[in-house]
């Protein structure tokens, strides 16, 4: 390492000096004894300083004695003693009949190699309208989730009521296809419901899967599982969290798998199982939902797609995923792969 060559203390001095002058910064050169040896225009201007005067006075009699803070007086004499650089320190600067500014200073040693000659720099920027600007956004972002909470309360009341026309209609239906219809409407209907009630119980923002699928399903079973010593619902699902938007739709698809599977799985009223499982690596995801029910069927006419195959695989395709069917022992596995 070089050796360390004293400068010239006027030299260096004027050369500061020509710095602060030519400076758009707010910036102030102290001695050690914090008296101000130069500031710059935009530090007078900004911080109306009469000029007249400041030259010789301390730093903490400028302007009305605004700057004249306990903290900040310790800290400058800190900063002489122990030769450390303050780095983003912030406080808030009262001035008789102005608004109050937010700071942020920063203050370093100007080391000459002579311990008489010390001086301190000190840069003080005011954020004021930046953290206004900053509140002003953390402001909409908070009521945008309340009203998008509100929106999700007011959806599902509509969704409730429209489930409850649709109850209402199917009585006076003779016809036990378009009664199974009716039904299958009601419980789309309901299941919308409850997703729309779930994402209003959540603040805005990601969504953690694990809960999520666990209280959808378990408003799933209490509506739509009448024995559950006979027939259960559970979730294996890891850690994962997505966005709102994402969410609805993974909500959609576990809704319209666990109906079918309730709708076929289990004929006569026998036993089994429906699990909802959720695992993500890196940006890929794979949501399954398994039963142990009686399988896939072998005729052509059962095996025809329904309405919900055509919602599950818009769904998958609106997440740029697709749908993965496979038989197993015994029941049914349907997987949404999001590579």
């Amino acid at each position: 390492m070089a050796a360390r060559i004293p400068l010239d203390q006027e030299v260096a001095l004027s050369l500061a000096l020509a710095v602060i002058e030519s400076s758009n910064a707010p910036l102030v050169l102290l001695d050690g004894d914090l008296k101000v040896i130069a500031a710059s225009k935009s530090f007078l201007r900004g911080f109306q300083i009469d000029p007249a005067g400041v030259v010789g006075r301390p730093l903490f009699e400028l302007g009305d004695g605004e700057w004249d803070v306990p903290q900040l007086r310790s800290l400058l004499k800190a900063t002489l003693f122990s030769r450390a650089k303050i780095e983003a320190y912030e406080m808030d600067l009262e001035r008789p009949a102005s608004d109050k500014r937010h700071l942020v200073l920063t203050a370093q040693m100007l080391d000459y190699g002579d311990a008489e000659g010390v001086r301190l720099l000190l840069t003080v920027s005011d954020v004021t309208e930046a953290r206004a600007a900053e509140k002003f956004k953390d402001d909409l972002l908070r009521e945008k989730a309340i009203l998008l909470q509100e929106l999700h309360h007011r959806v599902a009341n509509s969704l409730q009521i429209i489930a409850a026309v649709l109850l209402q209609n199917a009585r006076r239906v003779d016809s036990v296809e378009i009664l199974g219809q009716f039904h299958d409407a009601h419980n789309r209907v309901m299941s919308g419901a409850n997703i729309k009630q779930q994402l209003a119980a959540l603040r805005l923002g990601d969504v953690h899967l694990r809960a999520y699928f666990t209280d959808l399903c378990r408003s799933l079973s209490a509506s739509m599982i009448r024995d559950r010593d006979q027939l259960s619902l559970e979730v294996h699902a890891d850690d994962s969290l997505t966005d709102a938007d994402v969410s609805v739709s993974l909500g959609l698809i576990v809704t319209e798998l666990v109906i079918n599977a309730l709708k076929h799985a289990f004929p006569g009223h026998r036993a089994g199982k429906i699990t909802v499982g959720y695992a993500s690596k890196g940006a890929g995801w794979t949501l399954s939902v398994i039963d142990d029910g009686v399988g896939m069927p072998t005729d052509k006419a059962s095996a025809k797609p329904g309405l919900g195959t055509s919602i599950i695989e818009a769904l998958a395709k609106q997440l740029d995923a697709r749908v993965a069917v496979a038989s197993v022992d015994p029941g049914t596995s349907v997987s949404i792969v999001h590579l």
